[in-house]
């Protein structure tokens, strides 16, 4: 195989409890992205549609966490990079993780798959620090790895495969501003109060137990982030609206997805997960802030080969 088209997803991270640990995977929205092996060696960027991001492998996600992969397997080939960007970058949605562990998973298949997942996320989270300013895989362990990931450490990499319950929805509603992560983790306390501490670790600890039991009622219950929202909330327009329709309308939970201006919600049901997206959109469509939302089933597979 000398080419391969790939559909990297969407991600949501943090999951209210689980700040910089804890992540999902969607199905709904993607990049696409091309690649290729060619007999010159080396990474290069021919071609990103969608929006305006650098072309100079150094200085492109996609670039540097390709740059990370083949520098370890020098191959007797090298890579050329098309992205079909259909992630807005600073949506909160896994933009730069989407583009580095997209091409990290298309050039492993290339070269006869010698890495592990664990693996490939590690060399996706040197591209994703370009964007982020440090490397962390909350958003990259569940693109490559599919469905609920815990990231267990960072040195070394660790991430512990969650299961889903059959039944759970996500709905996102991305306003169309922009929330850096450097900022959106700027603004972040450097200490807290160790009765926030323990409320938070308990709801991490109770949302890893529904998950394993199908609990959707604990599940919504733990959804609740007392250390990061409070503080990323306020960039966000009509959060809290945002919020309370989610729950009003059946919502297990609601709450930022990474570092904003996404939200998500999610739900035991498609049906409620519609309901919930028609009850976020009238408060949006009532601004003058333009926004687009969606429903997603949780993608249990990960990035895809089309």
């Amino acid at each position: 195989m000398n080419e391969i088209k790939i559909f990297s997803p969407a991600t949501v991270a943090n999951v209210s409890c689980g700040f910089d640990v804890l992540g999902f995977c969607l199905d709904t929205v993607g990049d696409e992205m091309v690649i290729k092996k060619t007999q010159e060696k080396g990474i290069k960027i021919t071609k990103i549609e969608g929006f305006n991001l650098p072309l100079e492998v150094k200085k492109n996600v996609a670039g540097v966490a390709a740059l990370a992969i083949y520098n370890d397997a020098k191959p007797e080939c090298g890579f050329e990079i098309e992205i079909y960007k259909k992630i807005k970058p600073g949506s909160g949605i896994g933009s730069s993780s989407a583009s580095a562990s997209g091409v990290v998973f298309a050039i492993n298949e290339l070269l006869g798959k010698p890495y592990s997942k664990t693996q490939l996320s590690t060399f996706a989270m040197k591209g994703e620090a370009v964007a982020s300013g440090s490397e962390h895989a909350d958003n990259i362990a569940p693109g490559i790895f599919g469905g609920f990931t815990l990231v267990k450490s960072n040195h070394p990499l660790k991430i512990l495969e969650l299961p889903t319950p059959t039944n759970l929805y996500a709905t996102l509603i991305h306003p169309q501003i922009e929330v850096k992560t450097s900022e959106a983790r700027d603004i972040l306390p450097k200490s807290i109060p160790m009765e926030n501490a323990i409320t938070q670790w308990s709801n991490l600890g109770s949302l890893v137990h529904a998950l394993h039991t199908n609990d959707y009622h604990l599940l919504g219950d733990s959804l609740q982030d007392v250390i990061v929202e409070p503080y990323r909330s306020k960039l966000i327009p009509h959060y809290n609206d945002v919020k309370e329709a989610a729950l009003n309308n059946g919502a297990l939970g609601c709450g930022i997805s990474g570092s904003g201006p996404s939200i998500f919600s999610l739900s035991e049901s498609l049906e409620t997960a519609k309901k919930v997206e028609k009850a976020i959109q009238e408060i949006y469509s009532k601004t003058e802030i333009e926004f687009y939302t969606f429903t997603s089933k949780i993608n249990a597979d990960g990035i895809k080969i089309l």
